[in-house]
């Protein structure tokens, strides 16, 4: 028997999808959903085991309950993804609801660029098609997937929402100045998924009272242009009545736009890093406090949970010790 290429079946979902009807992909993607949560696999565990941080009050019944709603939510979001290109204006525009946007309109009308710190919340995809529709236009970092085919799809449909999109490098390539030209480009939303960071680039974080690892990048760009950052997150609702009708779906999203950020005027560039990732993770774990369903984490991001030799060797090439 051959074995399953589920690369192949993204991509022919991706293709299909748009010519089924909506209620049949949300349909599912729920049950494919449920599926995964009972299996208990190790993304559900990982998942809860992240859960557990955001919501340490809960009992292990609530907890289980808790990651089923998490599942439908990221299994929700790859259904929507393989949709989004079939949407009109007005079911996209019926489908977010922002808040926060008002205070960045000065920014934005002086030619500026906004660096966004995102988490992996609800549906960043759909935030940013609406965002380059109605706001500005948006540049972010798409994260190469194997297979090359299924990659290609992803940056396709992303290219037609209107996203201009900057490819990772398969050799793992520097894209840091591709960031700063499209900064100084602006104006513009520049948003950066960053919630999590492994490599011998992360920064150290408080979330939830523990040390996590996530990216520098949105703070090192700030710093590096002078551009100011925020920190964005992303939440499902349920619609009803009209704007149900014209959304042509039960869920839609709310895009909370936090805070402008300032780097420190005092300290080395680590120190200002430090500070400006610190006050947008901040901004985000207030939206997954929230909303802790809709934060699709089902990898590894508290330095507790790592393993501690590998751990150990990405701080020494960070030039740290344990």
């Amino acid at each position: 028997m051959r074995r399953l290429d589920t690369g192949r079946l993204a991509v022919l979902g991706l293709r299909a999808a748009g010519r089924v009807p909506g209620g049949i992909v949300r349909a599912v993607c729920a049950a494919a959903a449920d599926v995964a949560w009972l299996a208990h696999g190790g993304g559900v565990r990982q998942l809860e085991a992240n859960l557990r941080r955001v919501r340490p009050d809960l009992r292990p019944r609530e907890l289980r309950r808790l990651s089923r709603e998490g599942m439908r939510s990221y299994l929700r979001y790859y259904g929507e993804v393989f949709t989004l290109a079939s949407l009109t204006r007005d079911q996209l525009e019926a489908r977010v609801r922002t808040t926060g946007l008002d205070k960045y309109a000065p920014l934005l009308g002086a030619g500026e660029t906004i660096v966004l710190g995102l988490g992996h919340l609800a549906n960043w995809d759909l935030a940013g098609a609406w965002a380059t529709a109605h706001v500005a236009r948006v540049v972010t970092v798409a994260e190469h997937l194997e297979p090359e085919e299924l990659f290609q799809e992803f940056l396709g449909l992303r290219e037609r929402l209107g996203l201009t999109i900057i490819p990772l490098k398969k050799n793992g390539g520097d894209v840091f100045r591709d960031l700063v030209r499209a900064v100084r480009g602006g104006p513009g939303l520049l948003p950066l998924l960053a919630d999590r960071d492994l490599t011998a680039r992360g920064v150290e974080v408080a979330l939830f009272g523990e040390v996590a690892r996530v990216a520098a990048g949105p703070a090192a760009l700030a710093v590096a242009t002078g551009a100011r950052i925020a920190g964005t997150s992303i939440h499902y609702e349920r619609l009803r009545g009209a704007r149900r009708r014209a959304a042509g779906s039960p869920w839609g999203i709310v895009v909370e736009f936090g805070d402008l950020l300032e780097a420190p005027t005092q300290g080395t560039r680590a120190d200002k890093v430090q500070a400006l990732t610190q006050g947008w993770v901040d901004e985000l774990a207030r939206g997954i406090a929230a909303h802790p369903q809709d934060w699709h984490m089902l990898q590894k991001v508290w330095v507790t949970d790592l393993d501690a030799d590998r751990y150990a060797a990405t701080l020494a090439a960070q030039g740290r010790d344990a």
